[in-house]
């Protein structure tokens, strides 16, 4: 939360850190805006001694003093026009630091797990107030001190009494102003997270739009965007009402100065004050001192507040928010060095994730849910309820379901892309969300523009030529590698075919250190016999295999099958399964009656009648009620969904994260 003293010390902190980063520039600033400043300080005296000068009828004195103020103004405008680079200087550096700041967190918590939907508003609107306002602070600061300074300067060189009665109200009209700008300051804050909650609730509304539809939460849903809303309208009228105090700190310290001078007139002529003087004063006041303020309280009220508290936000949210998660990535290279050092295993595959092994907390499984549940947004009817897993390392499990009954869902949360409602996830003991820790094929691979070898090696830099070679020949890769013409090829991913950067993808992911790999369906672009061909690389290599199902052959393949319905899940070997599933044994038949028309393999159906659920390790089957896993998959299927989990949308799309 932010403070009344924290806005003003963010705000000085932030100018400080701009002018020690950039001296040079910060330099030119205080030069050309002591040339800017010379009217200012000239204007007074110029204006009494010609006054003085026309009452004891001297025109040639009178007209040298304006001469001199005319020039003064010549310069001052010189000074203005070479002060706007100089502050270009100090503001484009600053921003280009709170984007790497934005973006360096967003991706932080990301890959933690937790998308950061408030830092769209943070870089895309945030980031530019801060921009624009840090600029504007710059020229009103610095314009307030110089033109305060000269004139003050000016009135001690006219008459020191008179600099003893402005001075007061001065300090008092600032002091309010800084006390109402620290609690306006809180109420300023309070609108940038309303606007931030705002964007994330929207964001969620989006992503979970077709379950709340169809739980019947709109009036839920609309009650709480537009309590948001409410709130950040109060949040706004409150900042509105800090104009008030505004103007009172400026009547305070812009015109109680020029009354003091008005009424101390008389008091100042019998101690040698001339009428000359007394105008002077008051054009220091009218003219130097109180546009300065005007500009200051203004700008600072405005443009200041919202960059303190537009800035602390953007600072607070986008620091990394874990203990060491700096050193993140140096462990990760570490682990990549040591897996790439033996990179062969004599079949053409990576070697042993051995370092992942020694990262193992105890005897912990490879992949453990405890408890989870998930719901795509509050009130929506959970994909998945309370369910438990465990996946031991070594392991090779296919999770088989009808479309939209979760199975994709369940590949986000282990890979940390999602976050459960409730329960946890653990891979290697601990919290989901390590990419070192992982590599997930989504459905949709991605390849990028550069040659075959980059593609190939992205998430294991420094492989060599051979263990490259062995791994496309392991996956099937081999004869497109020699038809795009070598590893040194450049890919257009534009002209590769679904199945061609599955296949791409796949080797990627097969190079990769990562002890487990996820496939979510990412091989359903290619035959029956290269997915078989890439699937059995993939067992063959050393980790932990999760496949995604959308032939059942993977689960004849597979040491276990997860079974999903949508009111169980049930888990064993392919050959018990039957026995216990009515909807695997109807998953099975209809794939041994052969293929479809278009020659794919069946697609599953809802069975209407289910057991209860089992669980069971590596060795066997134990029977063991499971909580319902509440959703109609049925109607789904009936609807036409063609792939499970439409609501997961584009998550996870991009191949290997």
């Amino acid at each position: 939360m932010t403070s009344r003293r924290d806005a003003a010390r963010l705000l000085w902190r932030t100018i400080s850190h701009a002018v020690r980063n950039h001296p040079r520039a910060a330099g030119a600033v205080v030069g050309w805006s002591l040339l800017e400043a010379v009217p200012t300080a000239v204007l007074g005296r110029a204006v009494g001694q010609a006054t003085d000068a026309f009452a004891g009828e001297r025109p040639v004195q009178a007209a040298i003093w304006l001469g001199t103020l005319a020039l003064a103004a010549l310069a001052g405008a010189y000074g203005s026009r070479r002060l706007y680079p100089a502050l270009a200087a100090l503001v484009e550096p600053f921003r280009d630091e709170l984007v790497h700041k934005v973006t360096r967190g967003a991706l932080h918590r990301s890959l933690r797990g937790r998308p950061d939907t408030g830092a769209v508003a943070r870089l895309t609107h945030q980031v530019e107030i801060v921009r624009d306002t840090f600029g504007g602070i710059l020229v009103v600061a610095r314009g307030f001190v110089f033109a305060a300074g000269a004139a003050l300067a000016g009135l001690l060189s006219l008459m020191p009494e008179v600099a003893l009665l402005v001075l007061p109200p001065l300090v008092a009209g600032l002091v309010l102003f800084g006390a109402a700008f620290g609690a306006a300051a809180v109420r300023q804050r309070d609108q940038v997270v309303g606007e931030e909650e705002i964007a994330e609730r929207t964001t969620a509304l989006a992503e979970g739009l077709r379950d709340a539809v169809a739980c019947g939460g709109e009036d839920t849903i609309r009650g709480g965007l537009a309590a948001a809303v409410d709130a950040q309208a109060a949040a706004g009228r409150a900042v509105a009402r800090f104009a008030a105090l505004r103007a009172l700190a400026l009547a305070v310290s812009g015109w109680l100065p020029l009354l003091a001078v008005l009424a101390a007139a008389p008091w100042l002529m019998r101690r040698g004050a001339t009428p000359g003087m007394i105008v002077g004063a008051l054009a220091y006041v009218l003219h130097g001192l109180q546009p300065a303020l005007r500009t200051l309280v203004q700008g600072m009220g405005g443009s200041g507040l919202r960059l303190a508290v537009t800035l602390g936000r953007i600072l607070e949210t986008s620091a990394p928010d874990e203990p060491g998660a700096t050193g993140g990535q140096g462990s990760t290279d570490k682990r990549g060095s040591a897996d790439r050092q033996g990179s062969a295993d004599g079949r053409g595959g990576p070697a042993a994730p051995t370092a992942g092994d020694a990262r193992r907390d105890g005897d912990a499984p490879a992949v453990e849910l405890r408890g989870v549940s998930f719901a795509y947004g509050d009130g929506a009817r959970p994909v998945l309820s309370d369910l438990d897993l465990t996946i031991p390392h070594g392991d090779h499990l296919a999770v088989v379901g009808p479309s939209g009954i979760g199975k994709s869902t369940l590949a986000a949360l282990i890979a940390g892309l999602l976050s459960p409602t409730a329960g946890e996830v653990l891979v290697d003991g601990r919290p989901a969300g390590d990419p070192s820790a992982r590599v997930l094929i989504p459905q949709e691979a991605y390849v990028f523009t550069g040659t075959v070898h980059e593609n190939l090696t992205y998430l294991a830099p420094g492989t060599d030529d051979a263990t490259v070679g062995r791994a496309a020949d392991a996956v099937g890769l081999a004869r497109l590698v020699r038809d795009l013409g070598g590893y040194g090829a450049v890919v257009d991913p534009a002209a590769l075919t679904e199945g061609q950067r599955q296949l791409i993808a796949l080797c990627r992911a097969y190079l990769a250190p990562a002890p487990l790999v996820v496939l979510d369906e990412a091989a359903y672009r290619l035959d029956a016999a290269a997915e078989a061909r890439a699937e059995q690389a993939f067992a063959r290599r050393p980790g932990t295999l999760i496949v995604i199902a959308h032939r059942v052959s993977s689960a004849v393949r597979a040491r276990r099958v997860l079974v999903l319905d949508g009111t169980h899940a049930q888990i064993g070997r392919h050959t018990d399964l039957p026995a216990v599933s009515p909807l695997y044994r109807d998953l099975i038949g209809r794939w041994e009656e052969g293929p479809e028309p278009d020659g794919s393999e069946p697609r599953p159906e809802r069975s209407d009648s289910e057991p209860s659920g089992v669980f069971g390790d590596a060795n066997g089957m134990h029977p063991v009620p499971r909580a319902d896993l509440t959703v109609d998959a049925g109607q789904m299927v009936a609807d036409g969904a063609d792939r499970e989990d439409e609501v997961l949308g584009d998550l996870g799309r991009g191949g290997a994260p």
